[in-house]
């Protein structure tokens, strides 16, 4: 079986979950046997050699519509079902806020991929997606879709509900590496008071809230990430309101990362949202007690083993701190993490997941 994976043009340059989820489950595709190339969605491409076309981020339509329309061939989607409404309208500052209150989420989304071209040169891969706007375009992608492959039940759910569709789909967990993320035998002692917080660093992770909530209280804080494009002044805000005890840290590898969340008691990831939080799962696997919020589906993956608490409120997240850096480390949540979420066990629920389709049964 041959499969070409297309992706958003900035999946390299501007990397973030997708970029992790979609090159680990190519690798581990490989380990299976299954031919696997990655292709940008600006990229030329010949669709001939491939039996099937596995797209990322359903809220970007227009980078997949062209493929669809050209190609012919199969599809399935990897949703990646984000939803950035609620930062839109209330944590953004200036114009921006202003005009994402007086629009749906999906005429924000929409005001958005039109800016990109304006002011970032990012090109609309197809240009009937002007015409046929976000809501419309989406619901095509849908119909059309082979299979849907979500990495929760709650956010496929999430995606039934907005559009109104219902498609097949199959759950496509996120997870780590245990080869990297897995804590030493016996583990070293924790940094007293260190508190960790991995992500790329941008308004929707609030890494300020989370530098305001700790700003006075004995925490020290270790932000490893880097700014976002486009966010250089939310990160710049985030480093003069830090204090002496915040330190940032960016271009970390995976493999330095285990270090961190080795040392770190806790790690914070107060995001307006999340379908997962990839970063929490390897300090939960690393044994770090985690504080995170209900914004998004990461309560289908954390249930009662995670503090939460309001991304909107410095106050809440302070003392969502304070009770995990009270509490033990969940070794239940770490087993659950090491056998369920592992890149080898996506890749394999994925390649499952294409023999399901007619054309590929016996590939």
């Amino acid at each position: 079986m041959k499969v070409l994976f297309i992706a958003r043009s900035t999946l390299y340059k501007n990397k973030g979950g997708d970029t992790t989820q979609l090159l680990n489950t190519a690798a581990g595709l490989r380990l299976l046997g299954i031919d696997v190339d990655v292709k940008l969605t600006n990229e030329k491409m010949d669709y001939g050699p491939y039996d099937l076309l596995h797209f990322f981020n359903i809220i970007r339509p227009a980078d997949i519509l062209k493929h669809i329309r050209l190609s012919g061939k199969p599809y399935v989607v990897s949703t990646i079902f984000v939803d950035y409404s609620e930062f839109d309208k209330l944590a953004r500052k200036g114009l921006s806020r202003f005009l994402f209150r007086l629009l749906s989420r999906d005429g924000i989304e929409y005001l958005k991929v039109v800016a990109r071209a304006l002011l970032s040169n990012e090109k609309i891969a197809s240009p009937a997606y002007l015409l046929q706007g976000q809501r419309r375009s989406i619901g095509r992608i849908i119909r059309g879709a082979s299979l849907l492959l979500p990495n929760s039940v709650s956010e496929y759910e999430r995606l039934r509900r907005h559009y109104g569709i219902a498609q097949n789909y199959r759950m496509i967990p996120n997870a780590i590496d245990p080869a990297i993320f897995s804590p030493l035998v016996p583990e070293a002692p924790r940094e007293e008071g260190l508190v960790l917080c991995v992500g790329r660093i941008e308004g929707l992770k609030n890494q300020l809230n989370l530098i305001r909530a700790l700003k006075g209280s004995p925490y020290h804080l270790l932000i490893i990430g880097s700014a976002a494009t486009n966010q250089q002044g939310y990160y710049e805000l985030c480093r003069q309101e830090a204090g002496p005890s915040v330190s940032f840290l960016e271009g970390v590898p995976q493999e330095a990362l285990a270090d961190h969340y080795a040392r770190a008691r806790v790690h914070v990831l107060p995001s307006w949202f999340e379908t997962t939080g990839l970063s929490t799962l390897e300090a939960a696997a690393m044994g770090c007690t985690i504080v995170i919020t209900k914004k998004g589906d990461q309560q289908e993956y954390f249930g009662d083993h995670a503090f939460y608490c309001d991304p909107a409120d410095p106050g809440s997240i302070l003392a969502a701190v304070d009770r995990a850096m009270k509490a033990q480390p969940d070794g239940a949540l770490q087993r659950k993490i090491r056998t369920d979420y592992t890149w080898q066990r996506a890749a394999e629920r994925t390649a499952a997941a294409y023999r399901e389709i007619p054309l590929l049964k016996g590939k």
